[in-house]
């Protein structure tokens, strides 16, 4: 057992061991993005009891079992990845019938998010079986909970997360058009060998506040806000700044930079229509938030005829 993690365990049987772990169930397990610290008491208690591990590598997450003092046999871990994830999906839930215990991992942070996961725990609720939840490392929730981002003040509320966006270059241009349009803060998550390809894609989005997070929870961690049109000369400054994983927050357009003309187009289309049905076209038309026309719809509605 690693000497650094063996009070955790006995931690996490005094804290999680009295509770319900129903047999037969698919425990959805988030584990650290970097710091092997972050992993939670529920996490390890499950991780000891569970009858197999379902895991996106086994070679990385033995590698991982094994930091916390739980090795596992080879006989005890199943690879469900984005290449089989249907077909295991099937073998997961005959386990899951005999009254198995089985614990999914990806390979750092919360599965069914960006990884696999997703089509698994689909699968399993479609067979009448219950997928449970266990908490954690998010790189997502964690970039947008430093970024400063998500507040009324600074527009649309709520985020959209976009994941990926396509690696070829033509593509990924069309792509962030398309997130010019989106007034809501959105996060995106990049590798290495294409972050400044992405940077110079999101130049196109001018003084548009951009938060980079870089190796989040790790030795290198770095975490940087400036204009997209300034990133990719930003990250091209030092070799250091290209390395690792990344999470690209788009802070939400604020009101005073939307166009004058989303305006115009909204003042028009309430002159002939509901208000749900001009906010719903001048959003279309404009690519401004449908909250913030929303709101401006109703300022509009309540104005003196003559103001």
């Amino acid at each position: 057992m690693t000497t650094s993690f063996a009070s955790a365990l006995t931690a996490a049987r005094d804290a999680a061991a009295s509770q319900h772990y129903p047999q037969g169930a698919l425990y959805v397990v988030a584990t650290p993005i970097g710091n092997l610290a972050d992993i939670s008491l529920r996490a390890l208690h499950v991780l000891q009891i569970a009858d197999c591990v379902a895991c996106e590598d086994t070679r990385h997450t033995q590698g991982m079992l094994r930091s916390y003092g739980l090795d596992r046999p080879g006989g005890q871990l199943l690879a469900v990845h984005q290449h089989n994830e249907a077909e295991a999906a099937q073998q997961v839930i005959a386990r899951l019938q005999q009254g198995e215990r089985i614990a999914y991992v990806s390979d750092a942070g919360t599965p069914g998010v960006s990884d696999p996961g997703a089509r698994l725990c689909a699968a399993v609720q479609a067979a009448g079986l219950r997928a449970i939840p266990l908490p954690g490392a998010s790189s997502v929730t964690s970039a947008i909970s430093v970024a400063g981002a998500v507040t009324p003040a600074q527009g649309e509320n709520g985020f959209v997360f976009a994941g990926f966006l396509p690696t070829k270059n033509a593509e990924r241009l069309a792509a962030v058009q398309q997130l010019a349009g989106e007034a809501r803060c959105t996060v995106l998550l990049e590798a290495p060998h294409r972050i400044v390809d992405l940077a110079q894609a999101l130049a196109q989005l001018g003084q548009r506040p951009v938060t980079l997070a870089r190796e989040i929870t790790k030795q290198f961690e770095d975490i940087a806000t400036m204009p997209a049109s300034e990133l990719a000369a930003w990250l091209q400054a030092s070799p250091q700044r290209v390395k690792g994983e990344f999470a690209v927050v788009l802070h939400p357009v604020a009101r005073q930079q939307e166009s004058g003309e989303a305006e115009r187009v909204l003042q028009l289309l309430l002159a002939e229509l509901p208000t749900k049905s001009a906010v719903k076209l001048a959003a279309e038309i404009t690519g401004a938030g449908r909250n913030t026309l929303y709101e401006r719809a109703l300022e509009l509605k309540r104005a003196p005829e003559n103001e």
